[in-house]
């Protein structure tokens, strides 16, 4: 059977944690985090309760307390592992939505709204739909949520007649150009009207760790839940989201399944952490320890050295792009992004170019879609991305032309 794996299987999947992988966002666990995902599969771990599991549990609450510590959060701060974004916007809504009707005295069933960018991520939109809950679109300015833009929209929906609005969605790298949301601005109106502040750093959480980085997410220290994929940026293996609330105990209040059969786990002792209190699973694996030993061997400056390699790489094939004839830079990286327009192109010829690249064995880099027209989406994450193959990209994508 695993000759089966090596000859039929293994040769269909594209090796997202190799250097060269430039599409969608990739990932690059750390050789230590896959060897310690092996231990964690191979030992059958589990991670529901801290009656069952608080050794791995208190692990993963470590790394959970780095991040919230990096993102200015509070010392009571905490939240879980899950299995990324979307589980975590999902997870983080529902308290959003349930938080915000108590505190407006609103029934628990009734209609609310929350509002989120017209560039928020797709688990978002689909989040809405599960919960029942109608977005508020608030249209963005170069693609960014402003709090100007927030402040407009909220003041309308006080007077349009529609179910009140009880949270915001905030974005800090966006997916398709990386692009961070105005956080302090948002946060400030956030705030002054007491609405819930989520925000979604899945990609973009990573920069927490380079402090030059750390600043283009002013902001996120308020956010009353907040979402980091490891397996994004962070080199861990898939799947790793880390769910963050600033007032846990909220959470519970909305999570925590009551059963005969659960009253062995849910005790008095408020130190006794159970992850099943804070997402809307029961069972799951701890899938934060692969992280948890990979940063214990490697330290967290090797992780800032390594996340910030990938903001400079961009912004070197930035120049590289602005130096060559036939092509254009579209928009100045934020994280680690880069838009590329190739003169003349059509969306054919995008494709067509991304294929040959992959047949080659080159890279693997897919079109995208910037302002109704298809561009080349370069995504840099791996450290061990080289200068010379990103020139070997660019080329070939005047070469061809």
């Amino acid at each position: 059977m695993l000759r089966t794996y090596t000859d039929s299987l293994e040769p269909t999947v594209v090796s997202c944690d190799h250097p060269a992988f430039l599409a969608f966002i990739p990932g690059a666990p750390t050789k230590a985090a896959a060897l310690f995902d092996m231990v964690l599969s191979a030992s059958s771990l589990h991670g529901v309760s801290w009656l069952e599991a608080s050794g791995a549990v208190a692990a993963e609450n470590q790394v959970l307390r780095l991040f919230a510590d990096l993102a200015g959060l509070p010392a009571a701060a905490g939240g879980c592992f899950v299995s990324g974004g979307s589980a975590g916007n999902l997870s983080a809504l529902v308290v959003a939505r349930d938080t915000g009707r108590h505190r407006r005295g609103l029934d628990e069933r009734a209609p609310v709204r929350i509002a989120v960018s017209d560039q928020v991520h797709s688990s978002v939109g689909n989040t809405l739909r599960i919960l029942g809950v109608e977005p508020l679109v608030v249209p963005t300015s170069d693609h960014r949520l402003t709090g100007e833009a927030l402040h407009t929209a909220l003041d309308a929906a006080e007077r349009d007649g529609g179910a009140p609005v009880v949270a915001v969605v905030a974005t800090a790298g966006t997916t398709n150009a990386g692009i961070i949301d105005d956080l302090e601005g948002v946060a400030e109106q956030t705030r002054t009207r007491d609405l819930w502040l989520h925000i979604d750093a899945a990609y973009g959480g990573a920069a927490l760790f380079v402090p030059e980085l750390r600043e283009r997410l002013r902001g996120i220290e308020h956010a009353d839940s907040l979402v980091v994929d490891p397996h994004k940026w962070m080199f861990a293996p898939f799947d790793c989201g880390a769910l963050l609330y600033r007032d846990p105990k909220l959470a519970r209040a909305v999570h925590t399944q009551d059963a005969s059969y659960l009253d062995a786990i849910h005790g008095a002792d408020e130190t006794e952490w159970n992850p099943s209190d804070y997402a809307y699973h029961l069972t799951r694996r701890p899938r934060g320890l692969p992280l948890w030993f990979s940063l214990a061997v490697h330290g967290t400056d090797a992780y800032r050295d390594a996340v910030a390699r990938g903001a400079d790489i961009a912004r070197r094939t930035a120049r590289l792009v602005e130096r060559t004839e036939g092509l254009e830079l579209l928009r100045e990286p934020e994280l680690t992004v880069v838009l590329v327009r190739r003169t003349g192109w059509q969306p054919e010829d995008y494709y067509a170019w991304s294929k040959r690249l992959l047949a080659s064995g080159t890279a693997f880099v897919t079109p995208s879609v910037w302002e109704g027209e298809t561009v080349a989406r370069l995504a840099f994450l791996h450290p061990d991305i080289t200068e010379e193959t990103v020139r070997t990209i660019l080329d070939s994508l005047v070469d061809e032309g």
